[in-house]
């Protein structure tokens, strides 16, 4: 049976004490796999939103229907265009009005133009509109310069959108609110999805306490479930909160086996050190395999990635793949979104993209150790010109969740850089639309 450790050790760079972050990401990619066909399930349009298709979309007819006008004119025969030069004035008679969804009935004569406005189909016979603001109408006649004008001129043609039979959506795509009106646009009511990803989370430590609770000496809140709660809820799947996890063996197992049944991935935070009461990486071994356990990141050092199994041993069970993010919140967070949300995305049969990258302008010199990837946070501006530039929020210690309340984006400082000078560039990911 092909292992996680297996395929790891075909990834270039791979050291399972101090694996670089691309390779990280490339160990993760090979065994976050969508399921299968399965999982598929029709849902409305009013519940297909952030949702992921199941298959291609095909139009099932032309749009638009019909030739129709692309603006508010007069609709005639471009003929009449070919016949002159450019300075030549056209004169043509008003044989009627066409309006959107009230088209003009009959057929235009060659000296005879067609009032139309925006989106009504264009007259049998008539092949240009020629702007309103271009004529002059005096009476039931306009006249206009045919300069700069010609034949076929906004008009829209059937199917120039989309032609009948052609892929309107992709399988893989997550459905945007345009695409809502793009499917309704086509008279489609019902898509076929997948299934949401069931995604486990619990964190683990006796010193948590669940927000309400009373705080006893040396107890802190658990923030981190709420954390994840929002970025799985932003990644619409289907969050199952396992609440916290004491620090002991039995209860870890416990947690594991319920999660790896009911969940296709399981994400804990906490207990992924080398502390003594953590157990996450010895009950990984018993009950699957480790990946990894340590990559050349920070804030995220300590993350153990591989599978799991329910099954007295591993290859026997329902099966759900691990994430054991570390303990501190904003290790947890960038972790999240750049080890495991890509993984999430291609379970869910959706087409992961890059997170998009901005090269900003250091305005300060940042403290870098060159050999692991860093991700500070930042507070990013553009100035007058356009040109983005940024400095950090300050200490950039992992535990300081309220930086990441403070920041507006990640700066990403790249494995093999030093320190940054000030008027350096660097990458940022921004905040807007992820966190």
């Amino acid at each position: 049976m092909n292992t996680p450790r297996h395929f790891s050790s075909c990834v270039a760079e791979y050291d399972p004490n101090a694996l670089p972050v691309s390779a990280a990401q490339e160990i993760v990619r090979q065994w976050a796999l969508p399921r299968g066909r399965t999982e598929v399930e029709q849902v409305s349009l009013f519940d297909a939103l952030d949702r992921v298709l199941a298959e291609d979309v095909i139009s099932p007819i032309n749009v638009p229907s019909h030739d129709n006008s692309a603006m508010d004119g007069y609709a005639f025969d471009g003929a009449a265009l070919l016949n002159g030069s450019d300075d030549v004035q056209l004169r043509l008679t008003v044989a009627g009005t066409a309006l959107a969804g009230q088209p003009f009935e009959g057929r235009p004569l060659a000296a005879q133009c067609v009032r139309i406005m925006t989106g009504a189909l264009i007259p049998p016979g008539c092949d240009t509109v020629v702007p309103q603001e271009l004529v002059q109408r005096t009476g039931d006649a306009v006249t206009f310069a045919s300069a700069h004008l010609v034949r076929g001129a906004n008009r829209r043609l059937a199917g120039e959108d989309l032609a009948q039979g052609q892929a309107a959506l992709r399988k893989g795509r997550i459905v945007r609110a345009s695409d809502l009106g793009l499917l309704a646009s086509l008279g489609i009511s019902n898509v076929a999805v997948q299934r949401r990803l069931r995604v486990a989370f619990f964190s683990t430590g006796d010193e948590l306490r669940s927000v309400g609770e009373a705080l006893a000496p040396g107890c802190v809140y658990d923030s981190n479930r709420y954390t994840l709660f929002a970025m799985l809820r932003r990644m619409n799947v289907e969050p199952v909160d396992l609440g916290i996890v004491r620090d002991d063996r039995a209860s870890l197992e416990r947690a594991l086996r319920q999660a790896t049944q009911d969940a296709d991935v399981v994400i804990s935070s906490g207990g992924v050190s080398v502390g003594d009461a953590d157990f996450t990486r010895d009950l990984m071994n018993a009950l699957g395999d480790v990946a990894f356990w340590k990559i050349a990141m920070r804030p995220g050092r300590p993350l153990a990635f591989g599978r799991l199994w329910s099954g007295k041993r591993p290859g026997e069970g329902e099966s759900a793949l691990f994430f054991g993010l570390p303990g501190n919140p904003v290790a947890v967070m960038a972790t999240f979104y750049f080890i495991v949300r890509e993984a999430l995305l291609a379970m869910s049969g959706a087409t992961p993209s890059s997170l998009p990258l901005i090269v900003a302008t250091s305005s300060q010199p940042i403290n870098k150790r060159a050999g692991r990837t860093e991700f500070q946070r930042g507070i990013a501006r553009r100035d007058s010109a356009g040109r983005w530039h940024v400095v950090t929020t300050g200490p950039q210690g992992s535990g300081v969740l309220s930086s990441m309340s403070e920041a507006n984006c990640f700066i990403v400082l790249k494995h093999d850089a030093g320190n940054i000078d000030a008027g350096d560039s660097v990458d940022i990911l921004p905040f807007d639309g992820l966190i």
